[in-house]
């Protein structure tokens, strides 16, 4: 239901644990569509922590709070959907109450980050009001956790953003946060 044709994150944490003997692997998706399809691929894998925020009600109109995994994984899912309108304090909230405890819970030992910029306040297909100071912050929190938690091992991949402006700069910033560490 997406626009990719390969799942490049999901492909990702297979590869890692495959060819690099990684045992667990979490998905971090910031897009401002629900991952539906990373979602569906990990949802029975509870070698894989799928975390996504983003709004809701908008397409794809999956991504309820009650989906949550399924069988041995269940609870490796976790869906925050947010209100057209929020902000970078409202998301910074959800991933330091939330997000940041069930990472630990998990325990994996390498993050992935479905970075999607499209939640920017200046993107035409979202309602969301994120920043490029957001953006950075979300950035911040995920290589803190990965410093405590998974050995400082991060990977970004890019996903949506249909803002020149607002993806420019976003990633722009994610990237410069990305080469702190």
């Amino acid at each position: 239901m997406g626009f990719c044709l390969f799942n490049n994150i999901a492909i990702a944490a297979r590869y890692l644990q495959r060819e690099h003997g990684v045992g667990k692997v979490a998905i971090v998706d910031w897009d401002v569509h629900h991952g539906n399809g990373t979602q569906d691929i990990s949802y029975e894998d509870e070698t894989v922590f799928f975390f996504s925020i983003h709004q809701s009600p908008l397409y794809p109109g999956t991504g309820s709070s009650r989906e949550c995994g399924s069988g041995k994984a269940r609870g490796t899912t976790l869906n925050v959907p947010m209100p057209a309108g929020s902000r970078d304090d409202e998301y910074t909230e959800v991933f330091t109450d939330v997000l940041t405890p069930a990472l630990r819970d998990f325990s994996p030992e390498f993050l992935l980050i479905s970075a999607g910029f499209d939640a920017h306040y200046l993107d035409p297909l979202a309602g969301t009001e994120l920043t490029v100071d957001g953006f950075a912050t979300l950035t911040d929190l995920m290589l803190e956790f990965a410093e405590e938690m998974a050995s400082g091992r991060v990977v970004s991949a890019l996903e949506g953003g249909y803002s020149l402006e607002g993806v420019s700069e976003s990633v722009v910033a994610h990237v410069e946060g990305l080469g702190k560490r």
